[in-house]
């Protein structure tokens, strides 16, 4: 058999044996990539958690402890229905709501 015929046989059978390599390593190097941009992702969505976390844990201490100063300890308001359960946001909320209706008309009025 001639040399060059050899040699083409076996860089043919090379390259028939190592393309699933090839095929995996090019993979795996997508698969990295794609891992690492994930991980920013995810390293960007949990300043977002952290920061809303925090945001909404200062709210909520501020608004449970007006809510409980105004627990039953002072206050037995029997008033009917869940949505006007002793709360003082809910009455903070009514009052608003009706104050910017209330000057709504009166600017459309002409007042």
């Amino acid at each position: 058999m001639d040399s060059k015929t050899l040699a083409t046989i076996m860089v043919v059978f090379v390259c028939v044996l190592l393309f699933p390599v090839a095929i995996g390593i090019i993979g795996g190097i997508f698969g990295l990539i794609g891992g690492v941009i994930g991980g920013f992702v995810g390293l960007v969505g949990a300043v977002f958690g952290i920061i809303f976390g925090v945001i909404g844990a200062i709210f909520g201490a501020i608004f449970g402890a007006i809510g409980w100063l105004f627990d039953d300890h002072y206050y037995d308001w029997n008033w009917p229905g869940h949505f006007f359960d002793r709360d003082l946001l809910t009455v903070v909320i009514i009052v608003l709501v009706i104050v910017l209706i209330s000057r709504s008309r009166s600017r459309r009025a002409g007042g």
